[in-house]
């Protein structure tokens, strides 16, 4: 079938995404699902900065692609194999599903599935096939979803199915930035209520961070970022603090913490955010990093304190979740309103927008952003 999608055709461009046009709109064939894949048609795609680190080259992927990883969307053909979903389902694409196979799968940990990465790198779907073609040759998926596009064939533990009255917009957003974000609150660190809380860089995964914090009762909520119109928007989802990202912020957390505080998040992707989460953390407590910095960043850290203050670094990859276990329970927050995830949705545009909606993301004046496809 023709669908139309939006194609990487060439990275390291740095900036001036709406006039330089790295993602070009095109007309591309999509083939049937094979076994145990599923035709979706996308509904609404978020864009993440994720998706602006391999336009830039931060981190690489084979070209052609066609990016968007975290999506929603109605299941329309299933291919051979497939007996859990019917055609009309709702379904959230999950950018990091699991074989249940392999060691990590079988330790809890999908996020780390062997066979996903291997996959996943080469632009593969997790079956190992590519269903994109233009003009008879290979277009590769990002993380086997590729979002961006009216159509996308997804191997089948790439998806969740939802309830169908969660609308598609909001839905998109629980597929990378809540479950990385309160993933990391819930999963990772498993926060206790009434810890004190920082997060730093508030973006999509930041602020969704800063809602799963409230949501597990987390007594004070400190929001660290540089753009002052984004600590406004902590403080409306439940950030009790918020402190600017300068040359005084460590002291300034410490001292409105009373030391530090108990779990720090770096969501920012960058080193000297990680520095500072560590920085305002205090003797016994955790940070826990989910950002994506650039592969050959390397981190300054004074290794006694490890020991000596009995502190824990931890890494973690899309909230450390179990997507078919965590989605629900996330969702069933939502409906009673303790994860108004919708709150960071700060444009809504139609995909021949998207370089322009690359320039807001690179320039910190858009949180999250979905490309409504129908």
């Amino acid at each position: 079938m023709k669908i139309t999608a939006a194609v990487l055709e060439r990275d390291g461009i740095a900036g001036n995404y709406a006039e330089e046009r790295p993602l070009a709109i095109r007309e591309l064939d999509l083939a049937a699902p094979g076994p145990g894949e599923v035709l979706i048609r996308v509904a609404a795609a978020g864009i993440c900065h994720s998706d602006l680190s391999v336009i830039n080259g931060t981190r690489r992927r084979p070209l052609p692609m066609v990016l968007g990883h975290e999506a929603s969307g109605h299941v329309e053909a299933l291919g051979e194999g497939v007996e859990d979903l019917e055609p009309g389902d709702h379904v959230v694409c999950i950018f990091a599903p699991g074989c249940g196979r392999c060691t990590p799968c079988a330790e809890g940990r999908p996020a780390l599935c062997e066979k996903a990465a291997r996959h996943h790198a080469v632009g593969e779907l997790m079956t190992g096939h590519r269903r994109l073609s233009l003009g008879g040759r290979p277009v590769h998926h990002h993380l086997g979803i590729s979002g961006f596009a009216t159509h996308a064939v997804v191997a089948r533990p790439s998806l969740v199915r939802v309830p169908r009255e969660v609308p598609p917009h909001v839905s998109a957003l629980f597929s990378c930035a809540m479950l990385t974000g309160a993933g990391a609150v819930f999963n990772t660190a498993q926060i206790r209520p009434g810890s004190k809380v920082a997060v730093v860089g508030l973006g999509g995964v930041g602020l969704s961070a800063i809602l799963g914090a409230a949501a597990a009762g987390a007594a004070e909520i400190v929001a660290i970022d540089p753009f002052p119109a984004k600590m406004e928007a902590a403080r409306a989802m439940g950030a009790t603090l918020s402190v600017p990202a300068d040359g005084d912020t460590v002291a300034a957390v410490r001292d409105l913490t009373a030391g530090g505080v108990d779990y720090a998040f770096e969501l920012a992707g960058s080193v000297r955010a990680l520095e500072t989460a560590f920085a305002v953390t205090r003797r016994g407590g955790m940070t826990v990093t989910a950002g994506l910095p650039h592969p050959d960043d390397r981190m300054s850290l004074e290794a006694l304190t490890l020991v000596a203050e009995e502190r824990t670094l931890k890494g973690s990859y899309i909230g450390s979740c179990v997507p078919q276990r965590d989605l629900p329970r996330m969702l069933a927050l939502h409906r009673r309103g303790l994860l108004p995830v919708e709150k960071m949705l700060t444009h809504r545009l139609k995909l021949d927008e998207i370089n322009l909606a690359m320039d807001r993301l690179a320039e910190g004046s858009a949180i999250r952003q979905v490309v409504d496809l129908g």
